[in-house]
């Protein structure tokens, strides 16, 4: 006997009403441009079959220095690239890596790990004249010292294994080190140093200088006090030195800012860190370092909040954070980081209290669904819209760069 089960995604509890926000962070007109979105007229979303022009939740994507696009095809296991930002919808890649061919898919592309396979690629990072990819499942960094120029070229350097063909999480041993990673999730170049967010162990590893050959350690360590430890919140309570889940990294002049998704908050440095364990100088999403809970423990979120944001990217006087399960995009200025703060702009949504994946209706132009990856370029957001299959191109609000 057949039976159909019904789930609706409209949330049962009734929640106060919050006047409309005034001030967008985006264009109120929607993305300028989507790429991967796969839908019909009707707007149900189709299989993801993989194709030059197709997504499964993309999880991360950049600007090179080249102008070219990036992008972390996560669940097809696969790097996208296009030669500039795309002007059009579903513009189709011009470079794979990860893949024999656009239509294949499958963990290190069904074979043996190597130099040009992923598993799980979660993070991408322009990083000196090249780019940087978190090869999340396999344990390590790769590093391109260019962007790539044709289909599945090899990664120069690979940072957490001693080789390309290695893949254990921390090499195989129990206990972490300067050179070990287990489920990187993010990475960022900061014009002088590599950040990688090795999620797993609960720490953000820095490298001073562009790596220069694989295998080599790290120089600093934060969200643990030193590189064998590995400890949720440093085995104790949230603090202002310990991370969770730490994901995204960005730079906003002087200050370096981690996402720690698992503590439900944004860690900020006012300078960038010179000790192994140093703790942030102020956190938003939570009003102080030793809260963790979602959304400050209300099903519905406010200005203040926070629930597992996962990337951040700063634009001219604004650090913007990827809400992610609250499936919108929060923004403060520079002037209002202090422990607690409320946000000053808001996308997604239409007010701070709602948290509705597409505001609970069909995927739309200026609706998100899990926002996993953010990044800038010039005037546009680019957004890794991972519950949507899709990249977003979307205009930043006049007033936010200028």
């Amino acid at each position: 006997m057949n039976a159909t089960l019904q789930v609706s995604l409209q949330p049962a509890p009734k929640r106060l009403v919050a006047a409309r926000v005034r001030a967008p962070l985006l264009d109120p007109g929607g993305a300028a441009v989507a790429l991967g979105f796969n839908a019909t007229e009707q707007g149900l979303v189709v299989p993801v079959v993989p194709s030059d022009h197709t997504m499964f939740a993309p999880r991360a994507a950049c600007a090179a220095g080249d102008g070219s696009l990036w992008v972390a095809d996560t669940g097809h296991h696969r790097l996208l690239g296009w030669k500039t930002l795309p002007s059009e919808d579903n513009e189709p890649a011009a470079v794979l890596v990860g893949q024999r061919s656009f239509g294949d898919e499958g963990r290190n592309g069904r074979g043996d790990p190597g130099p040009a396979t992923l598993n799980v690629p979660t993070g991408i990072a322009a990083c000196g004249n090249g780019v940087a990819l978190a090869d999340a499942w396999n344990h390590r960094v790769l590093v391109w010292l260019e962007p790539p120029r044709r289909h599945n070229q090899p990664a120069d350097i690979v940072l957490g294994q001693e080789s390309f063909a290695s893949v254990d999480p921390n090499r195989s041993r129990e206990s972490p080190a300067a050179d070990r990673l287990f489920w990187p999730f993010g990475v960022a170049w900061d014009g002088a140093r590599l950040w990688v967010a090795d999620t797993g162990n609960r720490r953000v590893l820095v490298w001073d200088g562009m790596p220069t050959h694989s295998g080599q350690p790290a120089d600093l360590v934060l969200g643990q006090g030193s590189f064998s430890c590995r400890d949720e919140n440093s085995g104790g309570a949230p603090s202002a030195a310990s991370m969770r889940w730490p994901h995204g990294i960005t730079f906003m002049g002087s200050r370096v800012v981690v996402a720690d998704a698992g503590n439900n908050r944004v860690m900020i440095w006012s300078r960038t860190p010179s000790s192994d364990g140093q703790p942030c100088d102020c956190v938003l999403g939570q009003p102080r370092p030793d809260a963790a809970d979602h959304n400050q423990g209300d099903y519905f979120p406010g200005a203040t909040t926070l629930n597992m944001p996962y990337a951040i990217t700063a634009v001219a006087d604004w650090l913007v954070v990827a809400d992610t399960a609250n499936s919108r995009l929060v923004a403060w200025h520079k002037l209002d980081m202090v422990d607690g703060a409320a946000a000053s702009r808001l996308a997604g949504q239409d007010d701070w209290r709602a948290k509705g994946e597409n505001r609970w209706r069909s995927p739309s132009r200026d609706s998100l669904c899990w926002p996993y990856g953010l990044g800038a370029s010039g005037r546009h957001a680019i957004i890794a819209d991972a519950g949507n299959n899709r990249i977003l191109l979307w205009t930043w609000n006049e007033e936010i760069v200028t």
